[in-house]
């Protein structure tokens, strides 16, 4: 079960480095979600029995420390999510279901390769759902998060209160409602306000059930679809780079059409069909020049809105180009390096910061804005400008001086 799930690494938090207001009480924070949740017509009812009984649970708010998309180097992450079991057991899957991945795929333009891979990154094909050790119970875990989490308690409140409407519209059975640490839910890991926004019934009898494999994988292809997804597009492709690249091009953010890029003479590597010259993407170097580099197509920052992590987003699409046949990555990463810590990374965000490249904020995870301000900061000592952040890296930024 991935740790973080549908739109859950979007929520806004209190801004990096910024002191946090005390959390309250555990019994006076959720009497609170509980009177929000009666002016949004939950029942008091449903209030007493399902929130104000809870205990908070100790071990939820410790996970939101150690989310493995963020604190695991990117290659042992994908060589977790598109392992040679999680690809054949998707094969499987694909055959199991095919006349329903056929139908979704007329409804929503989502092709069954993609929806398949976020299937099995999420909840490992539905194996995890009913595994005790794994899922918890949605309100306490929301609840737990919403008084203690107090960055984004405000998040975590809303998401409360609308687990709380799935229960009192009678959507969920209490006995189902369990989900991951943070209160994500069915086969494909939706939040509550997702839930209610974007799942859809996908076999035609009348409910919306995320336990309910084509409700789930239906609601998946809602969502991406609404979200943007092109249709008949991929994620984008490993490339290969020409000896004497300028690997300031590859700052994830600046697209550039697929035939711009070759121009530049970065190739797709075989096997992947552009889907059209003029599409635009972005070049990105997750382990910097010694390892593999990707071009992005538009639909990969539709994943990206499912989970905000780089390493989950690549896992997805390399799974889905698995589950239609593809080969391994040609370039292989540099698994001998040592990966700063999350304390490291907050201490490598400190040191640019003070050398005048801002990262961003000091949160202890290497996104876009960190990853620029390591390109700025090697640029300006005669490094090779890859955005990498290594031990190495962290050691030549030393101490402050």
């Amino acid at each position: 079960m991935a740790a973080a799930s549908v739109v859950l690494g979007l929520q806004a938090g209190a801004a990096a480095g910024q002191e946090a207001a005390p959390a309250p009480p555990f019994a006076e924070c959720i009497a609170g979600i509980g009177a929000g949740a009666a002016a949004r017509e939950v029942p008091q009812a449903v209030i007493a029995e399902r929130l104000l009984a809870l205990t908070p649970d100790p071990e939820v708010l410790a996970a939101t420390r150690n989310q493995s998309e963020f604190v695991t180097p990117i290659w042992t992450y994908l060589d977790g999510g598109a392992s040679p079991s999680r690809i054949d057991e998707g094969k499987r899957k694909l055959q199991e279901w095919a006349t329903v991945f056929e139908e979704i795929e007329r409804r929503f333009g989502v092709d069954r390769f993609t929806l398949a891979a976020f299937w099995g990154v999420e909840s490992s094909y539905g194996a995890v759902l009913d595994n005790a050790a794994v899922v918890r119970p949605v309100v306490r875990s929301l609840a737990t998060l919403a008084c203690g989490d107090t960055g984004r308690a405000g998040y975590w409140r809303g998401e409360t209160i609308a687990a709380l409407q799935l229960l009192a519209r009678g959507e969920v059975a209490p006995e189902r409602f369990t989900g991951s640490w943070a209160g994500a839910m069915g086969h494909t890991q939706f939040m509550p306000t997702v839930y209610q926004a974007h799942a859809v019934d996908g076999d035609g009898d009348g409910r919306r059930d995320l336990w309910n494999v084509p409700d789930a994988l239906a609601s998946t292809a809602a969502y991406l679809s609404a979200m943007g997804w092109r249709p008949g597009e991929g994620w984008g492709t490993e490339a290969t780079l020409p000896e004497g690249f300028d690997y300031a091009l590859a700052d994830e953010t600046t697209p550039r059409s697929l035939a711009e890029w070759a121009a530049l003479s970065v190739r797709p590597v075989p096997g992947f069909v552009p889907p059209d010259a003029t599409t635009r993407a972005t070049l990105i170097l997750p382990a910097g020049a010694r390892g593999p580099a990707f071009l992005l197509l538009p639909n990969f920052s539709v994943i990206l809105r499912y989970n905000t992590a780089l390493a989950y987003a690549l896992t997805v699409g390399h799974l889905s180009d698995r589950l239609r046949g593809g080969p391994a990555f040609a370039r292989d990463w540099p698994r001998g390096d040592r990966i700063p810590t999350p304390e490291e990374i907050r201490t490598l965000q400190t040191r640019l910061t003070e050398r005048g490249h801002a990262a961003g904020g000091i949160d202890g995870k290497i996104g876009p804005r960190t990853r620029a301000a390591i390109r700025a900061y090697q640029a300006s000592v005669g490094l090779t400008p890859d955005g990498y952040a290594d031990g190495v890296l962290l050691d030549r930024l030393g101490p402050e001086r």
